[in-house]
């Protein structure tokens, strides 16, 4: 069974700061992190090629520095990784960024399964998951909880719901993005890290993945951070002193004004 898992490289949201002039993430001298609801999808693939055999591939698009994700994902089991970077790339929103990764697992070709984190957390979109699945015109489930069951080309899952959960069955392969209630994430080992190490990294660039200049980056993004800003905090309220007689019925008259 091969399994394709998207991770994001992210800053660590603690110490995230916008830069006032461009409306960016200021990336220098902030550590970056694998977003944390793609461990949830890397565990549960590795879960998947120990339960039924085959072979996990990550796959992430960004900056060079992206690397060190990637053999992060190595040392925690990953069998092969792939970097998508290219200056084209540079600015895409959640569609274009879909666009270039669906192109990626395209080339891989051979998968029976693409596994995505819920969102990630510098974008809180949760669109990228379902943009693969839209432009690779593959089945799609989000916000799975479960994997019960892959058999005949079928795979069996369980979809997170506020009130309990859907029980529901796909052809394979299809597109599924998880939840943090899926599994646990494991840690790197020793024998990981070493092999993360050698591990040979796969870049591709847009001639690779036959992308244009139309189709990525900010030509390829319809939508566009115009600004970024921490909303003012306006405080309004009246106060009114009184005994507990007078101030019940100040309030409920107050009340019944708004109805």
């Amino acid at each position: 069974m091969n399994i394709i898992v998207c991770i994001k490289q992210v800053p660590d949201t603690a110490e995230i700061k916008i830069d006032p002039v461009t409306n960016t993430l200021m990336r220098e001298g902030v550590e970056s992190i694998i977003n944390p609801f793609d461990l949830y999808a890397l565990e549960e693939a590795l879960r998947l090629k120990e339960r039924y055999d085959g072979k996990v591939t990550v796959i992430s698009m960004g900056p060079p520095q992206v690397e060190s994700a990637l053999r992060e994902a190595v040392s925690i089991g990953a069998d092969e990784i792939i970097l998508l970077s290219d200056r084209k790339f540079a600015g895409s929103d959640t569609l274009a960024t879909s666009l270039v990764l669906s192109k990626a697992i395209s080339k891989i070709s051979d998968f029976d399964l693409v596994i995505c984190g819920q969102q990630a957390i510098d974008g809180d979109t949760a669109q990228v998951g379902p943009g693969i699945a839209a432009h690779l015109d593959l089945p799609q489930v989000c916000f799975i909880r479960k994997i019960e069951d892959i058999e005949n080309g079928k795979i069996t899952l369980q979809r997170l719901m506020d009130d309990g959960y859907d029980r529901l069955q796909v052809n394979s392969p299809a597109v599924i993005t998880v939840v943090k209630e899926i599994n646990e994430p494991r840690l790197p080992s020793l024998r990981g890290k070493r092999k993360a190490k050698k591990a040979e990294l796969i870049v591709w660039n847009a001639n690779d993945l036959e992308i244009n200049e139309a189709e990525s980056g900010l030509n390829g993004s319809p939508t566009q951070v115009v600004k970024i800003f921490t909303p003012e905090m306006k405080s309004t309220g009246e106060k009114y002193e009184g005994d507990p007689d007078f101030l019940a019925d100040l309030l409920y008259n107050k009340i019944k004004e708004f109805k």
